[in-house]
């Protein structure tokens, strides 16, 4: 019995679907951040944590575990090294296959077939596959990139309440609600920020798009400046030729409405997710859920 094993393991959390031949979804899996920047022993435990959740929950004996064959899809994989740890990595089951979590995101909204993704979780990057070549948009780094994700909008927001609280901007139930996570003191949100990461500021997306939908004028700006960002991508995948263009990823459902309607119109549903991408690379063929 052949059994498939797949893995999205992101910037924000680490999911697994374990299914049959069939497309029988036997187990699943969840566990924290797993990209490469958690470092490569971090990364292991958090993969085989996730991974043991699956086969236990679908109750695989030990003497089935090697016909499991395994999709990943990381974060960071491309990173110098990590994919070399990666696959001398014993996992205890059948043949793994690598990728980069957004090389799976594309596999499962396009079946495998061209098309573009753009990815709007903690960062943002675009993924075109045009006449099966790979081509790259964006996804440089939170430094100098991640435009339109839940990083950028985190970073709007404590940029606006650093300037509220000084007095270089008009307060508000917005700025309020940023500050008041560091007690409306700014030495504790310098102390914060020496220290945050993209998915600490992320973190902050759900509130900067809670006032904008209520009324904030500066969270509406700040989202509104997102929105243009997205536009931009997609402005570029259609510059491309790519007819197809998919939204996935954590923010993706809440920015939509924040688009214009000729973006929106150039927008396709998803085939499948980021799972159905990772089980399509471990080599299930789609069929059944």
């Amino acid at each position: 019995m052949s059994y498939f094993l797949g893995i999205d393991a992101g910037g924000s959390h680490c999911r697994a679907r374990l299914v049959d031949a069939a497309g029988t979804v036997l187990g699943s899996g969840e566990g924290g951040p797993a990209n490469a920047a958690i470092g490569i022993d971090a990364l292991r435990a958090v993969l085989a944590d996730t991974m043991a959740q699956a086969v236990a929950q679908a109750g695989l004996a030990a003497e089935q575990r090697p016909g499991v064959r395994i999709g990943m899809g990381i974060a960071g994989i491309r990173r110098p090294g990590i994919s070399d740890a990666l696959s001398a990595t014993d996992f205890g089951m059948g043949p793994v296959a690598f990728a980069s979590d957004a090389e799976i995101a594309h596999l499962g909204a396009h079946g495998g077939g061209d098309g573009a993704i753009l990815i709007l979780g903690t960062g943002s990057v675009a993924l075109l596959r045009i006449d099966g070549q790979a081509v790259m948009i964006g996804g440089y780094g939170f430094l100098v990139s991640d435009e339109g994700s839940g990083a950028a909008l985190g970073l709007g927001a404590m940029r606006h309440a650093l300037r509220a609280l000084d007095g270089r901007a008009q307060g508000s139930g917005f700025s309020d609600a940023v500050s008041a996570r560091f007690g409306h003191d700014t030495a504790q949100a310098v102390a914060w920020m020496a220290r945050a990461t993209p998915r600490d500021y992320g973190a902050l997306a759900p509130l900067v798009m809670d006032h904008a939908e209520a009324g904030d004028p500066i969270a509406r700006s700040i989202v509104e400046d997102a929105a243009g960002h997205v536009e931009r991508f997609v402005d570029t995948i259609a510059a491309r030729g790519v007819a197809r263009c998919t939204l996935v990823g954590g923010l993706a459902p809440r920015m939509v409405p924040w688009l214009r309607m000729r973006t929106v119109a150039r927008l396709a549903p998803p085939l499948g997710d980021a799972l159905d991408g990772a089980l399509r690379l471990a080599g299930f063929d789609g069929a059944g859920r």
